[in-house]
């Protein structure tokens, strides 16, 4: 298995395009939860290409992108130049580069499962201010339509390491005690996505564990891909659902 660091160097222009964003339902909750506003300074962890850090730079708040991968970090830095609120940081989640006691808000968005769990809530203790919380997301797609369940049967088939990287792999139990002795608060929000046949295929190729171009299983997974999506297409259409789950809770 490739570095968690560089798993997606070669999938950066498929992951701008076709990954997921987050629903605008995530500042609510922030905000009523938590009284989060425009005032509060964020580190993003494991930022990737930007898409977690845009939802926040929209808010008006400063953020901190944190993520090791260069070619992820520079198409982040092309996608968010415009913002002045924005810095990029070459810094992972075991070392944040980040001042002591400067944030508000850790964010870890589709990120936590690739991290040493240990040495993030040591950098989360010693990068935030007191009473400072910090949020962990996740778009988990689900499974429930004809086109996702052949979707999942095409993950298994044919996906290198798909069931040994899965974000599901992380137990509601191993986050609780990340952030013990201090309670969970959940939270699970609605997204969705719909494709086109090019559009599912970039999605596909956007995740770390499918075979790329050229690589075994490759043409038999886009063969299957068509397959599926023609048998499943309304309009030329076929749509993932996602449940957006928030877990937020206080470090110190």
């Amino acid at each position: 298995m490739s570095k968690n660091t560089e798993r997606f160097s070669d999938r950066v222009e498929n992951y701008v395009k076709y990954r997921p964003g987050y629903p605008p339902e995530v500042l609510m909750y922030l905000n009523e939860r938590i009284d989060f506003n425009a005032s509060r300074i964020v580190a993003d962890v494991g930022s990737g290409t930007g898409i977690s850090s845009e939802m926040f730079l929209k808010n008006g708040n400063h953020v901190y992108a944190i993520e090791p991968n260069k070619e992820m970090r520079e198409a982040a830095d092309k996608l968010l130049y415009g913002y002045a609120n924005y810095h990029s940081v070459n810094g992972t989640s075991e070392n944040t580069m980040i001042v002591d006691e400067s944030i508000d808000l850790v964010v870890a968005a589709q990120a936590f499962h690739w991290f040493d769990r240990g040495a993030f809530k040591r950098q989360c203790y010693r990068i935030t201010r007191v009473g400072a919380y910090c949020l962990l997301i996740w778009n988990e797609r689900k499974v429930v339509s004809d086109f996702e369940k052949a979707y999942e049967e095409l993950l298994l088939k044919y996906a290198n390491d798909y069931q040994q990287v899965d974000h599901r792999n992380i137990r509601e139990n191993d986050i609780e005690a990340f952030f013990a002795p201090n309670p969970v608060f959940f939270e699970t929000l609605h997204n969705e996505q719909v494709f086109d046949y090019e559009s599912v295929k970039g999605r596909l190729l956007s995740s770390s564990y499918a075979p790329n171009v050229g690589e075994p299983n490759y043409e038999s997974m886009i063969t299957y891909l068509r397959e599926i999506f023609d048998e499943h297409q309304k309009d030329g259409r076929v749509s993932f659902t996602y449940d957006c789950k928030l877990f937020l809770g206080q470090i110190l």
